[in-house]
């Protein structure tokens, strides 16, 4: 397997290897362009002022021979051409002592030679510090009437030891340091990531306490916050997907239990008339209240997984709570509870058959927990930016704690239990209205009465 530790070490390698190249071929491309000619002339200037002290004062052989020794030297490699191509060398010997024909026109024409300027086909500059004849300057010059040659270099030998060896340490030491800088590197940004992916196995064994404490300031650190909080979302998702599994149960299992029981009862050859009517009135009320919450299920399931076909369209709102109030007017009389609304007339963009189950909701909580002779009140108003729809009832009302958890799904208070209630109704009226982009805010009063209110916010398509 390639770990992102290999990956990283061998692009590290590979940058480090090509920096060099590059850096080798602008230093290469500098001396080529600028160095090479300014080390010509600078020979040039050294060979003339040499010629120039052997012509102004008279030599000997001797003496000759001695000035040459003791220019050689200070650092430099000469070599004397007479005109029969005889040579003399002063100094350290030249690995090779051919001259090319350039170097003999110093002899035959007098011309000033430059060996550099001769090797233009190399483009490597280190085929210019070659110790060899070839690549030298030459000057003509004369000596007891006879005519010479002086072909010189500075003798790199003496101090190119000593830079060489620089060079090579200079060149180790940044290599040393940058492959130990780079592995650093590497294991710090690698352990993060180590330490992401060992959490990563126990989320997936629903281990959702697993320790990660990475602190960072930089992306991973910020992965690492993102973890964090998945972590604590899967673990409260879990928890929540548990109590949704428990409570479906609890929730199937006691009406059906009711019907078990009471079409036992039902059997005995001997039941009266009177609780006979009684166990089929429990037994039905039992199968409605089971096909109710099967239906709630399936359409809260569909909107959790984006299944369910929105059918947006715009349509009369006001008209529709209408219709709401007027199907339920039966409940409203056999409870006797009063009810009054005020509906502007508006043109909304939304899935009516959706937002029916909200008022549906709304309206039948309002009726269900209300008090006998008690009132609701339905108001829809119209603003530039949004829609507020309010559902005021006069029932018990809510406590404060209560309304934290109202919309968490099978949640019921002690006094809706005693309702037969499923508790979905406003999970669902929740996430239809998000849905809709909208919110709904709830204030209640224990004793006094709730409010819920829905805003819808309007955009263009409104």
């Amino acid at each position: 397997m390639k770990t992102l530790y290999r990956q990283f070490i061998v692009a590290t390698l590979f940058i480090l290897l090509v920096a060099v190249v590059i850096g080798f071929t602008l230093a290469n491309a500098f001396y080529l362009t600028v160095m090479k000619e300014q080390a010509t002339e600078q020979n040039l200037d050294i060979a003339e002022e040499i010629v120039s002290s052997l012509n102004m004062a008279p030599h000997s052989q001797d003496s000759f021979n001695s000035y040459l020794e003791s220019v050689s030297n200070l650092g430099y490699q000469i070599a004397i051409v007479d005109s029969t191509g005889q040579k003399t060398f002063y100094g350290d010997a030249f690995d090779n002592t051919e001259l090319p024909e350039e170097a003999e026109r110093v002899l035959t024409d007098g011309e000033i030679y430059k060996g550099l300027d001769n090797l233009s086909s190399r483009i490597f500059m280190i085929a210019h510090f070659t110790n060899q004849l070839h690549n030298t300057v030459g000057v003509p010059f004369t000596f007891e009437g006879d005519a010479y040659g002086l072909f010189i270099r500075p003798d790199t030998k003496l101090v190119g030891a000593d830079i060489h060896s620089v060079l090579i340490a200079f060149v180790l030491a940044i290599a040393i340091v940058s492959i130990a800088g780079m592995i650093w590197l590497a294991r710090q940004l690698t352990r993060p990531i180590v330490q992401l992916t060992e959490a990563t196995k126990h989320i997936a064994q629903e281990n959702y306490n697993y320790p990660l404490d990475i602190q960072r300031n930089d992306e991973i650190g910020q992965l690492s916050e993102s973890f964090n909080l998945m972590q604590t979302q899967l673990k409260h998702n879990d928890l929540a997907r548990k109590s949704f599994i428990s409570n479906v149960s609890h929730d199937f299992q006691s009406p059906l239990m009711n019907i078990q029981g009471y079409a036992d009862l039902l059997a005995s050859p001997n039941l009266p008339e009177s609780d006979r009517l009684a166990y089929t009135a429990i037994i039905d009320q039992e199968a409605k209240r089971l096909s109710s919450l099967t239906r709630q299920l399936l359409l809260l399931t569909s909107l959790d997984q984006g299944a369910y076909p929105m059918k947006q369209k715009a349509f009369p709102l006001d008209e529709q709570l209408k219709r709401v109030v007027q199907k339920y007017r039966w409940r409203l009389e056999e409870e006797d509870i009063d009810i009054s609304y005020k509906l502007a007339p508006l043109s909304f963009f939304g899935d009516a058959e959706l937002l029916e189950n909200v008022w549906e909701n709304l309206l039948t909580n309002a009726i269900k927990y209300n008090k006998p002779g008690g009132s609701i009140e339905i108001t829809l108003q119209s603003f530039e930016q949004e829609v507020v729809v309010e559902f005021k009832d006069s029932g018990i009302g809510i406590s404060e704690p209560a309304i934290g958890q109202l919309f968490d799904r099978f949640y019921r208070v002690d006094a809706a239990r005693k309702k037969d209630g499923t508790g979905l109704g406003l999970s669902i009226v929740q996430q239809i209205v998000a849905l809709h982009h909208g919110m709904v805010d709830v204030n209640s009063e224990v004793g006094v009465g709730s409010l819920f209110t829905i805003r819808f916010t309007l955009d263009e398509t409104h």
